[in-house]
């Protein structure tokens, strides 16, 4: 028997549960149409007068939600999360201006990424780390995925729903599905309500086969439960956003006195959106922020000049 087992190996298993997990996404989206287009509000659009346009505005709010949850969460699955260059390195200048140490050890991250302030009251780049695994340098912020085997730039987890890490290069896409998938779900659940109290009201008086009626059941519990954890998701997702963190720095946010990447709500948004407002809606970037803004590359992120003692 083979005790030297790699629990790495485990871990790497997981990118076939996420091929599943793409099938229940369509899955639920095809239930929910079926029971919100087609059985619940579809039949009403010919009723007339306030009826039908309540139901047209129904319809066409859930297909522009379900466009734009759609593209983005093709966005997150198929956008490289980014990957750290091949023998990369700093530039010279900011080797210089920051005094760079390289380390070489395989550390822990809170001791990785943690600097102390200069004398002069203005902090140092961190120390650039090394990955004994890809045998390749880390830029600041930059973690070992051990599902996907290859480090990625501004790591925020590995996430199976979209068989992708979520990085630096697709965390705006990331936080658009979720946000547009929580819209979405809330909203079926919404409509689908008077149908689901009828459901128990009128259990004797049935109009419909038995089979319309589970779906529509089946989907307003599948709509509600999501939208439940969808609302942890965007509450929790909102306070890393708008604090510059990601979910693998929380532990070290909570030992510094004042988080270096925090540069205050509006900038640390511009960082994961960019700064045109006409593509924060849209899992796209405009041309120019990804020029001018290298936080979004994933290779290197302005920090705070004034750190508090």
């Amino acid at each position: 028997m083979d005790l030297n087992l790699n629990p790495f190996r485990v871990c790497s298993g997981l990118k076939f549960l996420g091929y599943f997990m793409i099938f229940l996404v369509f899955s639920i989206i095809a239930v929910s149409y079926y029971a919100v287009v087609v059985l619940t509000w579809g039949p009403h659009l010919l009723d007339g007068g306030a009826n039908s346009f309540l139901s047209f505005t129904i319809i066409a709010v859930f297909h522009l939600l379900l466009v734009l949850l759609t593209w983005s969460y093709f966005m997150a699955v198929l956008r490289d999360p980014g990957a750290v260059p091949a023998n990369w390195k700093m530039s010279s200048e900011q080797t210089i201006e920051g005094n760079l140490m390289i380390s070489y050890d395989s550390i822990a991250l809170a001791d990785s990424t943690t600097m102390p302030s200069s004398s002069d009251g203005t902090e140092r780049r961190p120390e650039i780390g090394y990955c004994s695994q890809c045998q390749n340098r880390k830029p600041p912020r930059c973690h070992h995925c051990s599902v996907c085997q290859r480090c990625v730039l501004k790591m925020d987890h590995h996430c199976i729903w979209v068989v992708n890490c979520v990085g630096a290069c697709n965390y705006k896409f990331f936080l658009l599905f979720v946000l547009y998938t929580f819209l979405e779900t809330t909203m079926d659940t919404l409509v689908l309500l008077p149908n689901f109290i009828n459901f128990f009201k009128h259990a004797s008086h049935r109009f419909t086969s038995p089979g319309q009626l589970a779906v529509t059941f089946l989907a307003f519990v599948l709509n509600l439960a999501f939208a439940l954890s969808l609302l942890c998701f965007v509450i929790m997702h909102s306070s890393l956003l708008l604090s510059n963190t990601t979910s693998v720095e929380v532990y070290e946010k909570k030992r510094a006195v004042r988080w270096k990447y925090d540069l205050g709500w509006k900038t640390n948004f511009e960082q994961v959106f960019g700064t045109r407002k006409l593509f924060w809606f849209f899992p796209l970037f405009a041309k120019e922020d990804l020029e001018k803004m290298p936080a979004l590359h994933g290779l290197d992120f302005p920090t705070r000049s004034d750190i508090e003692a």
